[in-house]
């Protein structure tokens, strides 16, 4: 990465934007009852299980999540230029998905492609009755006709831009930021 040229969420606006989310998600499920967290590997995980908590803290009672390795779903893995392929890890998916509402979790929406991948491989786990993603940033340009059914902010970026979310559980700090590639 190159330069930073701002610091678009701080740890507070992260904080704020995920109870605003889990908020939405209690209102338009009506509660929890039958509901999933699917977090997309890296940090998407974290971002469901801090969900989780809020969820939990609102409505007094757990909601199950679990974590989605879409490695092997990739469409443009070959297409990678920063060399550093990701390593199959395995999904971990703790309750049966079929008939349940999975709300899919990732940390930012950007071409639809990794959300993409995120539905083929829940689909192979089996079947939803729906399924709802959420994410923390919306930085436009689809790809795909995918759009968040809960998004933390909508940040517009040009394609020379890259969005850079870091959390305290693997990066050491919470922030979402802006470079120029």
């Amino acid at each position: 990465m190159n330069n930073q040229k701002a610091i678009v969420l701080d740890e507070q606006a992260i904080s704020r934007a995920l109870t605003r989310i889990a908020h939405q998600i209690i209102e338009k499920n009506k509660g929890i009852e039958e509901c999933v967290l699917v977090g997309i590997r890296t940090r998407g995980i974290y971002i469901a299980e801090r969900l989780a908590k809020k969820i939990e803290e609102i409505e007094g009672k757990p909601i199950p999540v679990g974590e989605l390795d879409i490695t092997l779903y990739r469409d443009d893995l070959t297409k990678k230029t920063d060399n550093q392929e990701p390593l199959v890890k395995g999904s971990d998916i703790p309750a049966e998905i079929t008939d349940k509402k999975v709300i899919l979790v990732d940390d930012v929406l950007y071409t639809g492609r990794t959300v993409r991948a995120g539905l083929d491989a829940i689909m192979d786990l089996g079947r939803p009755s729906v399924i709802q993603l959420a994410v923390l940033v919306d930085r436009g340009h689809r790809e795909l006709p995918i759009r968040a059914d809960y998004v933390g902010k909508n940040i517009p970026t040009s394609s020379v831009e890259k969005i850079v979310v870091e959390l305290a559980e693997i990066d050491q700090v919470d922030q979402v930021s802006i470079y120029d590639k």
